[in-house]
């Protein structure tokens, strides 16, 4: 019994210098946590916004955020949707659910994670308005004496009216009075029950649950609220099923303050809050890269306008920062159409060295298996060079280039720029933007920023950094992903050049500086439904976007009204920024001369001759390694397809192939045996009669093509009588193909 004792007393000595140890140290940890009455209430102070210069951007909240709605003002069914959401407990413990809490633990052992989390109303507003941002016990425990003092000092409808007038509804919203008027453009007390449902469904994640992002989330968020209500006793089986049916808020409240750079903004914000987990409460600084001339500039070249929704960005190339954005429906998904052509057809053939810019590629009427694309203009243009198949944006050579690389592949490089498809987009049509979701502007403007780059990829941002009550909680990384080569860049962009100068962009060669573009509309029978304007310099990438958020139709094409907002943004960019330079060739790149004839003829790449004349070359940029090897001799080494040989009542006739140069010289010599003659020798004949010929002869012809009296190799025709003609022997000889004999 003695040995036991002195095991309790040690035990019971053990936990006392153990509990003293944690409240000396709960002492210690907690002496600076006050509740400051203050925070509890959002002011014009709680978030600012800096644009690249570090000043700071006037009009950053909404009117709205300014005004504390009182608990009497905000309907019975809002408060309860809140309430059995997140704390159905909340009208009866002391701030902290003991049961839950206990629950939790338990569901989180056995998940093996912390996924599930037991904050009550009391403790959201306290981390949203008091705490930092570090995951520590430090600041736990000042979150347990802060919620103590909170709830002793406030009753539980002041503490909800303080939550509802502080939460972050994602969009630029915070506190219910924002979120009504943006949501719904109502006030608070003209809520219904399905607008309840869906403002408390967001408060778990704003990004993920917001209806203009992702609708059907929202929607089975909503569902969730409405069924945790019924269980709870706040609503009848009758009232869920009537909010269930009510549809979704369709397009954001039409208003001048969410449509421009600070809704990007703070849509970024809800993003980068959820991936990083932190609490929008306190006071919240975001840095931005905002040039307010030119989104001056922006708003003022877009207000024009008026017949549909747009969206414009500039994003600078080297910070990957967006210096202006307008909008009128925000950061939202569309089929990109052609505009998907340079990123997942053209530079992955280039840098898979399936093509360079000189290719031909036959454009015609073709069948995929059921699939079978047509041009914009429904007109098929035989064989064309890869530079105007971009400049033109042929849709068959685009496709048929995606069968040559395979679906699979083109799927790899989009997802090294940002655009993951899904996997139900991968077939042929993709090559043409055929596809579920599309992508979003600001995707499709930093993807293509890479090309600017030199193949390198970063994501678009608006936010380089964020602090939260002085700390700095997030800093914009600086992650870069090589997709392609140096060589390959530059060269899809300098065909994108030829698009901006003859292509579907020349509104854009009024630019004194070079500039890559490219153009795209998509549409069905009753209209468009999207048109595309992007460039890019070796500074800047703009991008308009022209269509209707619910997908009416309109008239407009990419090369349209987009490309004359699009001249004006460059306009202005060049006016704010002066001289743009170059874009820098690499050193793996050369220009090298090819031979026409070869081009159309063959349809094959050949180096020109030396002695060909400028009218029968024409250059065109390689990488240094793909360089054509053959090389055209037609002029140093003259030589042609044998002749036809006739006996006519009038001679003896020789006619040329119809694909003998008429650039050669020709000398055409006769032999009897017993003379040797030469009968002709000059330009270019598509027949030559020798009339001058005796009966019962029997004459050999040579001919010989010349350039530049270098002569080339001579052809010996058969030999004719002119008494019997041709020999059948002879006449068989001529029938063979010349590389017979």
């Amino acid at each position: 019994m003695r040995i036991v004792r002195k095991i309790f007393r040690f035990i019971l000595f053990a936990l006392l210098i153990g509990v003293s140890a944690f409240i000396t140290y709960y002492l210690i940890a907690t002496k600076d946590a006050q509740l400051q009455p203050s925070k509890l209430l959002l002011n014009e102070r709680t978030v600012i916004v800096y644009d690249c210069a570090g000043e700071q951007v006037k009009s950053a909240l909404p009117p709205s955020f300014k005004e504390q709605i009182p608990l009497k003002d905000i309907p019975k069914h809002t408060q309860a949707a809140f309430v059995d959401t997140e704390d159905k407990r909340f009208f009866t413990h002391g701030g902290f659910d003991v049961r839950r809490m206990a629950r939790a633990a338990v569901n989180n052992l056995k998940a093996h994670s912390f996924k599930e989390g037991a904050s009550t109303i009391s403790q959201q507003l306290i981390k949203n308005t008091h705490l930092s941002q570090e995951k520590t016990i430090k600041r736990k425990l000042k979150e347990f004496k802060l919620t103590r003092k909170l709830e002793k000092r406030y009753s539980k409808e002041e503490i909800l009216e303080k939550y509802l007038n502080s939460i972050y509804f994602g969009h630029n919203c915070f506190g219910i009075g924002a979120a009504a008027e943006f949501y719904f453009n109502k006030s608070p007390a003209e809520l219904t029950l399905a607008d309840s449902a869906i403002l408390a469904g967001l408060v778990k994640s704003p990004n993920n649950y917001s209806p203009f992002k992702n609708p059907e989330h929202c929607a089975r968020r909503k569902q969730t609220v409405l069924s945790a209500m019924l269980k709870n006793g706040s609503i009848t089986v009758a009232q869920q099923q009537e909010a269930l049916h009510t549809p979704l808020p369709l397009s954001k409240t039409q208003n001048k303050h969410y449509t421009g750079y600070l809704a990007f903004v703070f849509d970024e914000l809800g993003v980068i809050a959820e991936e990083k987990d932190l609490q929008l409460g306190g006071r919240i600084e975001i840095c931005t890269g905002l040039t307010p001339i030119l989104q001056a500039q922006a708003e003022e070249i877009l207000s024009s306008v008026k017949e549909c929704d747009y969206t414009a960005l500039v994003l600078d190339g080297q910070t990957g920062l967006f210096k202006a954005a307008v909008s009128t429906v925000g950061n939202i998904k569309r089929l990109p159409g052609s505009l998907i052509k340079p990123l997942l057809v053209y530079a992955p053939t280039l840098q898979e060295n399936l093509i360079s810019p000189a290719t031909p590629i036959l454009d015609e009427k073709v069948n995929f298996g059921g699939y079978a694309p047509e041009n914009y203009d429904g007109k098929f243009y035989g064989y064309t060079s890869a530079r105007v198949c971009v400049e033109k944006s042929l849709n068959v050579p685009a496709v048929k280039l995606l069968q040559s690389l395979g679906v699979q592949k083109g799927m790899e490089y989009l997802e090294k720029l940002g655009l993951k498809a899904e996997d139900c987009d991968a077939s042929l049509a993709l090559a043409l933007g055929g596809m579920k979701n599309g992508y979003t502007l600001r995707d499709m403007t930093a993807a293509y920023s890479a090309f600017q780059s030199g193949g390198v990829y970063q994501d678009g941002a608006f936010i380089t950094k964020i602090k939260i009550d002085g700390a700095t909680v997030y800093e914009k990384p600086n992650a870069q992903t090589r997709v392609f080569d140096e060589d390959t860049a530059y060269l899809m962009t300098d065909m994108l050049k030829g698009a901006a100068k003859t292509g579907t962009a020349k509104k854009l060669r009024a630019l004194p500086f070079e500039i890559a573009a490219k153009t795209g509309t998509v549409g069905t029978k009753n209209g468009n439904t999207d048109a595309y304007a992007l460039s890019y310099t070796s500074r800047d990438c703009v991008s308009v976007w022209l269509g209707n958020a619910d997908n009416t139709a309109m008239e407009h094409t990419g090369g349209g009204l987009p490309c004359n907002l699009l001249l004006a943004l460059n306009e202005a960019l060049q006016k704010i920024q002066g001289d743009t330079p170059n874009f820098q060739i690499p050193q793996t790149v050369a220009r090298v001369a090819l031979d026409k004839k070869s081009y159309y003829d063959t349809h094959t790449l050949a180096l020109a001759d030396e002695l060909s004349p400028i009218e029968y070359r024409f250059e065109e940029l390689f990488k240094t390694t793909q360089i054509p090897i053959k090389k055209a001799d037609f002029f140093s080494n003259p030589r042609i397809l044998p002749p036809i040989l006739r006996l006519t009542d009038e001679g003896v006739a020789i006619e040329l192939d119809k694909t003998s140069p008429i650039f050669y010289t020709y000398k055409i010599e006769r032999s009897d045996y017993a003379t040797h003659t030469t009968v002709y020798e000059g330009a270019y004949l598509p027949v030559f009669i020798d009339k001058n010929i005796e009966r019962d002869k029997i004459y050999s012809y040579t001919i010989t093509p010349l350039y530049q009296g270098r002569e080339g190799t001579s052809i010996a025709l058969p030999s004719v009588n002119t008494k019997t003609g041709l020999s059948k022997n002879e006449r068989e000889m001529l029938d063979k193909e010349w590389w017979e004999y």
